[in-house]
């Protein structure tokens, strides 16, 4: 087994030293190059680099950079998405963003995780586990949102959150670590 294909199972696998994994990072390090040095006004070169990235060009997607990643091709957007300055997402696994979406500026969705111990730590070991976030959400800024996390539709998430655990549809959460504050009743 790859460690590509490892990777995209929720194994460990060896992040750091395997050629193909470094190589699809440099590709993808190459586009996001390209992509944060087009200038904001060149919409036609930008959806290029987009499409190329992802594999497709997100209905209504207003991408502001730059913008960093890990491979590209694990991010899936929903339509009319909007994601402000300076966000990461760490795509070894899949992260996936409903439709009407709003990600405010410093935002970090990271899907790798590593081992506890050093030992193991060092080998460049990680194991993936994918992000999904729901419908009509919005993200304030410098929101970090850890491994496996599931949002629901309609959440809000205050500024500063750190959040590592599945948040219920229609909640406003905040704090580190994120706890819900309230359900949104509307």
């Amino acid at each position: 087994m790859t460690e590509q294909e490892k990777m995209k199972l929720g194994m460990w696998y060896d992040a750091n030293n395997d050629e193909e994994l470094r190589h699809m990072r440099v590709t993808a390090q190459s586009l996001m190059f390209d992509l944060n040095q087009t200038r904001p006004s060149d919409i036609e070169k930008k959806e290029e680099i987009i499409t190329e990235l992802l594999g497709e060009m997100p209905e209504g997607l207003d991408l502001i950079t730059p913008f960093y990643f890990d491979y590209g091709y694990n991010i899936h957007i929903g339509k009319n998405v909007f994601i402000n300055l300076n966000c990461y997402f760490m795509d070894c696994a899949s992260i996936t963003i409903g439709d009407h979406t709003f990600i405010g500026p410093y935002c970090g969705f990271y899907t790798a995780t590593h081992p506890i111990s050093y030992k193991e730590r060092n080998k460049g070991l990680e194991k993936a586990l994918p992000i999904k976030v729901g419908k009509n959400c919005w993200f304030g800024a410098n929101v970090s949102i850890m491994p496996g996390v599931t949002i629901g539709d309609g959440c809000v998430i205050g500024a500063g959150s750190v959040v590592t655990k599945d948040i219920p549809d229609h909640s406003i959460v905040s704090g580190v670590p994120a706890v819900v504050k309230r359900k949104i009743e509307e």
